[in-house]
């Protein structure tokens, strides 16, 4: 399967207007803006709940975890633990430069038909 083929409707991604990454449980989806919102309205449990990678929710929470990251990996706050946590706090930039780098980065940022 191509990787800027939506998994909701098996359509062709045409440019990042319309991508939206997704992740949930360590899988990493793209799909149509529309077919998020159709996904997140069949998805409503706990375990099955996908969070956009990409836009402003993703971005802001990048900023976080990466603060949140530096600080405890680069203090003695909460000792061992602390780093720990701060590896883990690094998912969610990992993440996100994934899914820049497969979905978004092959994409044109306006679809030709788009582009004036």
């Amino acid at each position: 399967m191509k990787s800027n083929m939506c998994r909701w409707c098996y359509k062709e991604i045409r440019d990042r207007d319309e991508l939206v990454t997704a992740s949930s449980w360590f899988r990493l989806r793209p799909y149509h803006y529309q077919c998020f919102e159709k996904l997140e309205q069949e998805t409503r449990t706990i375990a099955g709940v996908w969070k956009p990678v990409n836009g402003v929710t993703g971005s802001v929470n990048v900023f976080v975890m990466l603060i949140l990251a530096i600080v405890l990996l680069a203090t003695d706050l909460l000792d061992g633990v602390g780093d720990i946590i701060g590896v883990i706090a690094l998912y969610p930039l990992f993440l996100r430069l994934l899914s820049y780098v497969i979905f978004e980065r092959p994409l044109p940022k306006f679809a030709p038909e788009k582009q004036r």
